[in-house]
């Protein structure tokens, strides 16, 4: 140890913001270990680092005790006390135990230690920064794929994200080197420490993209108050304003529909229809279903069921592929949602007349 080493502590509280006093416990902690495996003494023993006098000390803890049993860790009174008259059986006495031929396994472990917490530091840092980046879009490269998971580096850290397969988007295909944008969904703690989980698929992706895409949401003029997504296919959301100068919808189309479209392209063709909310369950219901045209809405609000009336060459629309339309209006607005053609109405009523 040399003034040297202390110097490059310094350096690297002030360059990587690894404080001096963390490192050199840490460093104080492998020098315990080392000494332990290098003459195999099992027993408490501790290093302190001394910056003034620039050396480190050993030093063996042994407990003072009647009858020694084991000599690594006990002391007798009459040795303890040759050392110190003042030491009494249930003391411990603290020896220094510094060899002369350990400076070269020091510097060596002190060397991989710095390395080891200059490498942990700064994953914790990332770590840190990506805990307060939830919820944000970034850039990331695809690294590599096992199985049905995808790996990514986070473009401007060496923190690595996974995309699990429902994080991925079923129309998307990941390539190795391809320079994707993801959604920080959360921090999780993995096999191998803690992971970054990104996502392409989740609703939230798709409400990010928006808050970037139109100043109104930013400014909070425009709020999203509902948004519902099956990735690859179609995604709707509802949004309102508190300001009558303000048009929402229109914000979020954005002229000649230049933020919607910004939004789509992104998302590599998705289908995304953008609502007004509307407190009154009816008309929101109705406007959840949209593109289709609606006639008619009856609604239980004990058990939250809607009966929706639409034309019939537009029945297949309202209830979309696969009954995906009808699906996400329910879940956008959390209604139940029977859709009906008009032409069951006029049986229906052909039925009460009959009778």
């Amino acid at each position: 140890m040399n003034k040297e080493f202390f110097q490059a502590l310094d350096d690297l509280e002030k360059e990587q913001r690894i404080p001096k006093e963390s490192m050199i416990e840490s460093i104080e902690a492998g020098l315990v270990s080392a000494y332990k495996k290098e003459y195999g003494f099992a027993s408490q023993i501790s290093v302190r680092l001394n910056e003034e006098k620039m050396t480190y000390k050993v030093y063996a803890h042994k407990l003072v005790v009647d009858e020694v049993e084991d000599e690594e860790s006990q002391i007798s009174l009459e040795d303890a006390q040759d050392i110190d008259k003042k030491y009494k059986i249930g003391d411990v006495v603290i020896e220094d135990i510094t060899p002369k031929d350990f400076s070269r396994i020091a510097a060596q472990t002190a060397k991989q230690v710095i390395l080891q917490r200059i490498n942990d530091y700064k994953k914790e840092l990332v770590l840190n920064e990506m805990s307060e980046r939830t919820g944000e879009i970034l850039s990331a490269i695809v690294r590599r794929k096992e199985g049905n998971t995808v790996y990514v580096e986070i473009t401007g850290t060496q923190m690595e994200g996974v995309m699990m397969q429902q994080d991925q988007v079923p129309t998307e295909t990941y390539n190795v080197n391809d320079v994707i944008k993801v959604y920080v969904k959360k921090i999780r703690d993995g096999m191998h420490g803690a992971q970054v989980v990104v996502s392409r698929s989740s609703a939230g992706f798709v409400r990010r993209l928006f808050e970037l895409e139109v100043p109104e949401i930013k400014a909070g003029l425009v709020k999203i108050n509902s948004i519902v997504r099956e990735a690859g296919f179609r995604t709707k959301l509802a949004v309102s304003s508190e300001d009558p100068n303000v048009d929402a919808v229109g914000s979020c189309i954005g002229n000649k529909g230049v933020r919607v479209n910004a939004v789509v392209a992104e998302l590599g063709g998705e289908k995304i229809d953008v609502i007004e909310y509307c407190d009154d369950p009816i008309e929101y219901i109705a406007r959840a279903l949209s593109p289709a045209q609606v006639l008619m809405v009856s609604i239980n609000e004990e058990e939250k069921n809607a009966k929706v009336i639409v034309p019939d060459e537009k029945l297949s629309l309202a209830i979309g592929r696969s009954g995906q339309n009808a699906r996400l209006a329910a879940k956008l607005t959390g209604w139940k949602i029977d859709v009906k053609p008009y032409s069951t109405l006029k049986v229906d009523e052909q039925e009460v007349q009959g009778e």
